[in-house]
């Protein structure tokens, strides 16, 4: 880092009731607090030529993603009479490019991906059906887990289910059951996300949802019945549907372990409202997750996640370049992916020590 300190200032406070997250009408519901005269402007100048979407890599990016995508399955049509097995490198390979159409995906959700919002809302939708996910919905629930990601008083808004060690001690015998179910890496990297993008997202959203929203399940709905029936007719009902599920499931196992990782990690800062600020949530609460250059690519640099908490107006072919050229993102230590594995003990967050520990640590805290 440079030799001037870093200033950190405290964002305002946001309010809470009963699951709505009111954000300031004057800020971008993309960028929470971003643009807030409250937060220092050190950061926000640092990082702005970052922010301009490429319409050169945008459409590189999606022809290197969709076209191998696509021969994939046009391989796998060809393929399927001669032997099942040879199917399998290409499914796990099929599964990786989806994690990488998912982070097109995110980014349109953010706008951050064209300029135009228009052509960023047409390719979210596009990269929404081959997600299976709904991208009006998906992008307000996204945008209030920017708002909300390391704030102990707001979680519960798309982020992975943690509670405190008070919490969990004071919870019904059900309640830590439950809790401990859904923890369990089984469930939290394979059930639940396999379940959460076929079914939760097929379904209307509640009644606080706007009409944008719910249309955009219906279409996005619509989209996955269009998809499925060509690819039926031309696969199959079976084969098509353990292809599909299969690729999927590779998809959102390896996504929801990239999502954990960037805010469950070992020193990741989590505060109460009242001592919660922007910049420290997003340089401390989201890692930089060091991926070997092949993970990376099929991750879309998600892995700079401390660089997309702290803008994530930068789109994701831009995020190294920011993090390499920006000197007060280098106090950010990297994670690499084998220290990473330590991650999967965490369960819940000490108060005391600021620090996640696992249900083993439990008898030794008073």
């Amino acid at each position: 880092m440079s030799g001037k300190p870093l200033r950190i200032n405290k964002a305002p406070p946001q309010t809470l009731f009963q699951g709505e997250c009111k954000l300031p009408c004057s800020m971008p519901k993309s960028e929470p607090y971003a643009t807030h005269p409250s937060t220092t402007p050190d950061w926000r100048h640092a990082v702005r030529k970052y922010q301009q979407p490429s319409l050169r890599k945008g459409l590189w990016q999606i022809t290197n993603t969709l076209g191998p995508y696509a021969a994939i399955w046009i391989s796998l049509h060809f393929l399927l009479p001669i032997s099942w097995w040879l199917t399998a490198p290409l499914v796990l390979l099929a599964g990786g490019l989806l994690v990488r159409v998912f982070i097109i995906f995110h980014d349109c959700t953010h706008g951050s991906f064209f300029k135009s919002k228009q052509a960023n809302n047409i390719v979210g939708y596009i990269m929404g059906v081959l997600v299976f996910t709904p991208y009006s919905f998906w992008r307000k629930e996204h945008a209030l887990h920017h708002s909300n990601a390391a704030d102990l008083d707001r979680r519960g808004f798309g982020d992975i289910p943690t509670m405190t060690v008070q919490e969990y001690r004071s919870s019904s015998t059900w309640t830590r059951l439950g809790y401990r179910f859904v923890r369990n890496p089984f469930v939290l990297f394979g059930i639940g996300p396999i379940l959460m993008f076929l079914l939760k997202h097929r379904l209307p959203p509640t009644q606080k949802a706007t009409a944008s929203e719910r249309s955009s399940v219906q279409w996005t709905n619509l989209g996955v019945i269009i998809m499925a029936g060509a690819m039926i007719s031309v696969f199959g009902l079976l084969p098509y549907l353990i292809i599909q599920v299969a690729i999927l499931a590779i998809a959102t196992s390896c996504g929801t372990w990239l999502f954990y990782i960037q805010h469950q990690f070992e020193g990741v800062y989590w505060e109460r409202n009242d001592k919660w600020n922007y910049v420290e949530a997003a340089l401390k609460g989201s890692s930089f997750y060091k991926l070997p250059r092949i993970l990376q690519w099929f991750s879309g640099n998600i892995g700079y996640h401390h660089v997309h908490h702290l803008s994530s107006r930068i789109p994701n072919y831009n995020l190294e370049r920011c993090h390499i050229q920006v000197p007060l993102l280098h106090a950010v230590q990297p994670i690499t992916l084998r220290e990473s594995i330590r991650a999967l003990r965490y369960r819940l967050w000490d108060e005391a020590s600021h620090q996640l520990i696992g249900f083993k640590d439990l008898p030794k805290i008073a």
